[in-house]
């Protein structure tokens, strides 16, 4: 990085705290912070995973940014800086079984519940990314594209996504025909084609709908379940 890069990315994330400082004054509240976000809601295969951060106020970290901005290389760069440098921080899993057990969106609230127990500390309040959590327990803020303008929510981000991107690498060891480790169990081509050519495995969730992703075919198709 350039010292023009560095300067930029200095008052990059400089402003990320600013934005965040704002959010918090407005919403009169003292004390630590908890930024939180999830990884894995839409993919049709894999965990959903969660993670809690509490920073210490204006901590620069160089290249913080929303984790689907970064590179693999840089997410994995910036998830120990942020395990390191955090005041706490905690991830939370939420395998497949339960995911088809009680859905996707109450597997995801529930990984964010779980994550914020695991910080060892009370936050005085929450900021998350997107909508706001029934049943939370704290305090909330929900901000569109929180990712990308608030460094705890950011910071949370890169953590879910690693943790769950290292999941889907040990799933590619155990299923190896269905390409996990490159797309993650997404909808991407070919993890269609690997579908089509050999069925779900364990590691697909049952409770997507096949039908509303083109492959209602796949219905009838149940090898390993």
């Amino acid at each position: 990085m350039t010292r023009l890069d560095a300067a930029a990315d200095t008052a990059r994330v400089a402003g990320m705290w600013r934005h965040e400082q704002r959010l918090i004054r407005a919403a009169g509240w003292h004390g630590p912070l908890a930024g939180v976000d999830e990884a894995g809601r839409g993919p049709l295969a894999g965990p959903v995973a969660a993670a809690a951060v509490v920073l210490p106020r204006r901590l620069y970290l160089p290249g913080l940014d929303d984790s689907k901005r970064l590179t693999a290389g840089a997410r994995d760069e910036l998830e120990p800086l942020i395990r390191e440098r955090s005041r706490a921080s905690a991830v939370a899993v939420i395998p497949v079984e339960c995911i088809d057990r009680i859905n996707i969106l109450q597997a995801t609230r529930l990984a964010m519940r779980r994550a914020l127990a695991g910080l060892g500390t009370q936050p005085a309040g929450v900021l998350l990314d997107g909508t706001a959590v029934p049943d939370l327990g704290y305090p909330q803020l929900a901000v569109i594209d929180g990712d990308a303008l608030c460094a705890s929510i950011a910071a949370a981000s890169i953590l879910a996504k690693v943790a769950r991107d290292r999941f889907m690498q040990a799933l590619d060891r155990i299923y190896p025909q269905y390409g996990f480790a490159r797309h993650k169990g997404y909808c991407t081509p070919e993890h269609i084609a690997a579908l089509r050519r050999f069925g779900p495995c364990p590691a697909h969730r049952r409770s997507f709908s096949w039908r509303g992703a083109g492959l209602f075919e796949l219905e009838q198709v149940e090898p390993g379940f």
